[in-house]
């Protein structure tokens, strides 16, 4: 609404964030789909270090992990000196990230940050235009929020407060990048034991993968359901996969502390022993 200064727009589909973002920019420009993983019900990150960009493209569009289908831009896509913008939201503080890459990065702060309700933009200034379309809102425009400090409407100022308490906790911690270890550490342990798995297994392409959204299958549907439920009895709980993919999921952000996924571990591992 506010950067399609020219009415066009790139954007690479890697699940249906993504594929949302797109069809909604449809309704204010041209939208070019450089790159889509589609074929593959989005299990892989598709390669885009030598994208056809648009020469008049105001933007490149990604959305930076997937947390339907559990993957992860781990290099970011060749823009060609176009302006990258990026939802960030399941992957924001999990591990540090070069800001200067990006023409703007959003996050909703539900995943690592905060309650919902709340979301988070990081743009850089020269973007930050008075000469946006006169349709645009008032309070939707970002040079309004700006010049009010954010303060043009009142914020949702409880949830400010306890993303507050957040980023205290993380500095506390050592910042990103002991979060980075912890979330690392985390990930490894259970895609080892996915990989190591007779019944299960992991359907992203290794260099895809996310280390927040771990998403596995049996290949049996029935067994899938039955894992889902047993598990939920052992108090491993929203581990049904999104309804597009099937299978399971674990979510495992920052606040799912290493004993947690230990615990999902061995429960995969005493599943298999009772199914094989």
């Amino acid at each position: 609404m506010t950067f399609m200064k020219n009415g066009v727009a790139d954007y690479i589909v890697t699940g249906q964030w993504a594929k949302k973002a797109a069809k909604e920019a449809e309704k204010y420009g041209k939208v070019n789909i450089l790159a889509s993983s589609a074929d593959k019900t989005f299990s892989y990150i598709p390669d885009c270090s030598d994208l056809l960009v648009d020469e008049d493209a105001d933007y490149v569009y990604i959305c930076e992990n997937n947390t339907i289908y559990g993957t992860k831009y781990h290099s970011l896509p060749g823009t060609k000196g176009k302006d990258l913008v990026a939802d960030v939201s399941s992957c924001f503080l999990s591990e540090p990230m070069d800001i200067t890459r990006y023409g703007m990065i959003f996050a909703g702060a539900q995943k690592n940050v905060g309650p919902a309700g709340v979301v988070i933009a990081v743009i850089r200034e020269d973007l930050i235009r008075e000469d946006v379309p006169e349709t645009v809102p008032t309070m939707l425009k970002y040079k309004t929020q700006v010049d009010a400090g954010s303060l043009y409407n009142t914020p949702p100022c409880y949830g400010i407060y306890i993303c507050g308490k957040v980023f205290k906790h993380l500095l506390k911690e050592g910042g990103l990048d002991a979060m980075k270890e912890k979330n690392e550490r985390k990930a490894k342990r259970l895609y080892d034991c996915l990989d190591e798995s007779r019944l299960f297994s992991n359907p992203v392409a290794k260099d895809s993968r996310s280390m927040m959204n771990v998403t596995f299958v049996t290949g049996k549907e029935e067994l899938d359901k039955e894992f889902v439920k047993a598990a939920s009895g052992r108090g491993l709980v929203n581990l049904k996969g999104h309804r597009t993919v099937g299978g399971m999921r674990a979510s495992i952000y920052n606040a799912m502390p290493f004993e947690g996924v230990e615990k999902l571990v061995d429960f995969i591992n005493e599943f298999e022993r009772e199914h094989i």
